[in-house]
């Protein structure tokens, strides 16, 4: 909340913020199709949120940016993803790593993805989003730039 708040005066943001309800399939679709830019920092896999036979069958070429600061665990998180993968086939869980995520996005239109690729911490990923966030908002660079310097 508080990197939001230190870059919210830059841009009009919309979304769900914190524990305010998890978001519903049509939420998600109104906020992916109405956004140049699209962050979701939240706890395990963007795609275990996200229905991927609703995802592929989107059309969101206005959505230039999706940065997906997801593959954070917790224990509470870690059994709530267990329980539903049980139900999962194994190509439907394949879907929802990092790589494949980021084809199926680019696939619906989305122009370019930032995404984890292992898992990691609350703490890194604000870490991330700061550098994001001051790089691309208040020095202007380009997505390719903050990338590289994510990289370091």
């Amino acid at each position: 909340k508080e990197i939001l708040e230190k870059y919210l005066f830059t841009l009009q943001w919309q979304g769900v913020i914190g524990n305010m309800h998890p978001p519903s399939q049509t939420e998600w679709e109104q906020l992916l199709t109405n956004c140049s830019g699209f962050l979701f920092y939240g706890m395990e896999r963007f795609m275990s949120h996200v229905l991927p036979d609703w995802l592929v069958a989107m059309n969101i070429p206005k959505c230039r940016l999706v940065v997906l600061l997801d593959l954070v665990r917790s224990q509470q998180s870690y059994q709530r993803i267990t329980n539903s993968d049980i139900y999962k086939s194994c190509l439907h869980i394949a879907l929802e790593r990092p790589t494949e995520t980021a084809m199926l996005l680019s696939l619906t239109g989305v122009g370019s993805v930032i995404a984890t690729q292992w898992y990691t911490s609350l703490q890194e990923n604000a870490e991330r989003l700061e550098i994001l966030f001051e790089n691309l908002l208040s020095f202007g660079k380009t997505v390719g730039q903050t990338v590289h310097i994510l990289q370091k």
